[in-house]
């Protein structure tokens, strides 16, 4: 039996002695403690301690049922559930067998390391075995045109005889931790996506092994990276698809999934990480967490990076891509509550819509994405070092006409390099979160001296923004201001600016200029007129002369 254990191949021979003697000493007390326990259990008490047990220990089951020879429990009861504890007694005698093991084998899937990176560090204290492909239960749902609204189960032996089909392009989307596959924001998203292009979309559910404990279903995240990784080969072998027209969306523990199969599978082409998961991930290795090297690009977004001791963040802030996207600076969404009357024990049930606020920033990244499919250009994002520099104009407008768009449309980038470059950007603070990005500069005439508070709100071809916040405070004759306006609309060719002035003397906008972000198209309009309190000044477009950039 211990030869054709799971756990036992690809042991180094001197590990192979020390497991066979403390495996062989520890199964010479499993009928005594066998027999103990049915002393105390009933046999459903047991039962179901035991496929507990099984589901928290990974293939070490394996090795007790072998060391009982396939006994069955009696049906008779004989104990109180109370004392159930005492069947952890009996992995305690095979926990030492399994302390020098290097790897843990599945034949569906493969071998994974189970020592350092991936356990006994100060990211990862607590080690533990990915659970067998069964236990995870990965599934793949395909949507296809053909099938819209109602998915279609494939597996590796099957694809060749369903709705995909090797003319498109491939989006597999992984969730995340406590989550799931078969409804809610997966199968939405591949809707969306079949709204614009006509591709294969595969949820890939994996809730067996994500509803569980935080740790174990982190190392789970590696047999569901492993059997992507699989499908993708049975694609490029089996159908002559190539990896390069394959993309894995991953959220959260999903995003480090995709690296795994990004890991096993080289030659895939764009991994997408939403809000990659912080614990057991931030600061490991490139091995053990989502990579740039993982994908020919590899694009990120970041929305719930603050430190998860003691912030509670979720998402890694760590650089994990070609392109890092930190909308909002990556750590605070707008809309979203703080999170200072939480702890850490909430977390578990925030994840099942129980504390929706603890979890928003977290999931704000797919949200994003979602939106991005439809509106591309309200995302762009813009070169910076940090979201302070950003703020006060950094990266703007965008470098030789060109930025990245934050989500879907990510790969249509020219520019990246590999090495890691930050984008930052902001959002609104509820759908639509899309957001086009201006600089105006306003020059205002005021007899005296005087305290107010300017507005301004842009007027295009293609519509009407709000009212800005531009200044508030002392102004003085003669004086330039410029803000930064996110602006909820793009206007298009700019046609006229309305400026509102708040104060007890008459101002006028002599002049204002209005840049927009994405290209450094520039507008100008003057002022004719002052601008009373209350309805404002309307300032028109004016013949001056126009730059290379200028319109």
């Amino acid at each position: 039996m211990l030869k054709t254990c799971k756990l036992y191949q690809r042991i180094s021979r001197v590990q192979k002695a020390h497991f066979e003697v403390n495996f062989a000493f520890n199964v010479m007390f499993l009928p005594f403690v066998f027999v103990f326990l049915q002393s105390q259990f009933s046999h459903s008490t047991l039962t179901r301690g035991m496929n507990n047990l099984a589901r928290n220990t990974g293939g070490i089951w394996e090795l007790i049922q072998g060391a009982l020879g396939g006994r069955k429990f009696p049906a008779a009861p004989l104990g109180a559930q109370s004392q159930m504890f005492y069947v952890l007694g009996l992995i305690s005698f095979l926990l030492p067998s399994v302390q020098g093991l290097e790897e843990i084998c599945y034949e569906e899937v493969g071998c994974f390391p189970v020592g350092f990176p991936w356990a006994g560090t100060r990211e990862r204290p607590e080690g533990g075995l990915p659970w067998s492909p069964k236990m995870v239960n990965t599934r793949f749902l395909l949507f296809t045109r053909d099938n819209a609204d109602h998915f279609q189960e494939i597996n590796s032996s099957t694809i060749s005889d369903s709705y995909f089909q090797t003319t498109r392009k491939t989006r597999f989307i992984i969730h995340g931790f406590i989550d799931v596959g078969t409804e809610g924001w997966v199968p939405d998203m591949c809707n969306a996506m079949l709204s614009v292009e006509d591709i294969n979309c595969l949820s890939t559910d994996w809730s067996d092994g994500s509803h569980t404990d935080y740790v174990q279903a982190a190392n789970n995240v590696r047999v569901v990276g492993a059997e992507v990784a699989d499908l993708v080969k049975t694609l490029r072998d089996d159908l002559g698809y190539s990896p390069s027209l394959v993309h894995v969306i991953g959220h959260s523990l999903g995003a480090h999934a995709a690296g795994e199969a990004g890991k096993r599978m080289p030659g895939i082409g764009r991994i997408t990480g939403l809000d990659p998961a912080q614990p057991y991930f931030q600061d490991t290795p490139e091995e053990v967490r989502l990579d740039p090297s993982d994908a020919t690009l590899v694009d990120v977004i970041h929305t719930d990076s603050a430190p998860f001791i003691p912030s509670l963040g979720l998402g890694t802030g760590q650089l994990s891509g070609h392109l890092d996207f930190f909308p909002n600076g990556g750590i605070q969404m707008p809309g979203c509550k703080q999170k200072e009357e939480y702890n850490i024990s909430d977390i578990f049930i925030a994840f099942q819509g129980k504390h929706d606020d603890l979890v928003c920033n977290h999931l704000r990244s797919y949200r994003y994405y979602m939106e991005s499919i439809t509106t591309p250009s309200g995302f762009t994002g813009f070169p910076a070092a940090s979201y302070e520099s950003f703020s006060s104009g950094a990266g703007f407008p965008c470098p030789a006409n060109e930025c990245p768009v934050m989500g879907h449309y990510a790969d249509l980038y020219s520019g990246a390099t590999p090495s890691s470059q930050t984008y930052y950007l902001n959002t609104g603070d509820s759908p639509p979160f899309a957001r086009w990005r201006y600089k105006v500069t306003v020059h205002i005439s005021v007899p005296v001296s005087v305290l107010g508070s300017v507005w301004l709100s842009l007027l295009g071809l293609n519509g009407k923004t709000k009212m800005h916040d531009i200044y508030s405070g002392r102004i003085q004759p003669k004086q330039t201001h410029t803000a930064f306006i996110d602006a909820e609309t793009k206007v298009g060719p700019l046609v006229s600016a309305h400026f509102i002035w708040s104060s007890r003397n008459e101002a006028q906008a002599k002049s204002v200029t209005v840049e927009f972000g994405g290209d450094g198209t520039r507008y100008y309009s003057c002022g004719f007129r002052a601008a009373s309190v209350g309805p404002g000044q309307i300032v028109p477009l004016c013949n001056r002369a126009a730059g290379p950039r200028d319109q």
